[in-house]
């Protein structure tokens, strides 16, 4: 590696991929994982995130009590992730200049952003576990978007990620310093940035906020 403080790993341990240290860049395989998921398109601070994070945390806390009940024990509930992209040309010219270092997100326009919000589950969530979750949670507080909340399985492979610490709208140093990276170990991206919330925006200050991003590479 060029860049100091840059490490490889390999990993099957999910909880090892959420340990993530300032100043490092990773190099991690990311084996094939369960998620509860919801797909939807639009800028962040819009109504429709924000009810997708709902419904996913509540058949997650869901799913967790399930499988205390019935085993015993259970991992604790994940944080939030996040896949973002864009699909206009336009757009996604204005990406790769961001991550490049000669724009910001801010010159995006969010409102044409595409979005998968995610949690992780342990394996011991299935089909039956997840039927039962989302019952349990359209009874108590009934939403939309519980009909959108699906459990995909998915393999991300080779990735390079870091911890971003700051606002999520100061993140393009930390996606620059990325994506150089990925570029001096000889690979290029491919896929879709990946963000994971390790901070609670609601409880952190703007500056404690952390964030691990991650990139596939090839």
């Amino acid at each position: 590696m060029h860049e100091r403080g840059v490490v490889t790993t390999t990993s099957l341990d999910p909880a090892a991929l959420y340990r993530v240290r300032k100043d490092r860049i990773d190099f991690v395989d990311v084996p094939e994982l369960g998620y509860f998921a919801v797909d939807g398109a639009g800028a962040p601070e819009a109504g429709d995130f924000a009810a997708a994070i709902q419904a996913l945390y509540g058949v997650s806390y869901a799913a967790h009590f399930l499988l205390r009940k019935e085993r015993g024990d259970a991992p604790g509930v994940a944080p939030l992730e996040a896949l973002w992209w864009v699909e206009d040309p336009e757009q996604q010219r204005m990406v790769a200049a961001i991550a490049a270092g000669w724009a910001s997100a801010a010159d995006t326009d969010r409102d044409r952003w595409h979005w998968r919000a995610m949690v992780h589950q342990p394996d011991a969530v299935d089909a039956d576990v997840a039927q039962r979750a989302v019952a349990q949670i359209r009874a108590k507080r009934p939403s939309p978007a519980l009909d959108r909340v699906r459990l995909v399985r998915w393999a991300e492979g080779r990735c390079a990620q870091l911890l971003h610490i700051g606002p999520y709208d100061e993140e393009a140093p930390s996606i620059v310093r990325l994506h150089r990276a990925i570029a001096e170990a000889g690979f290029r991206p491919r896929g879709r940035h990946h963000e994971i919330y390790l901070g609670d925006p609601r409880r952190a200050a703007p500056d404690k906020l952390r964030t691990i991003l991650r990139q596939p590479i090839e």
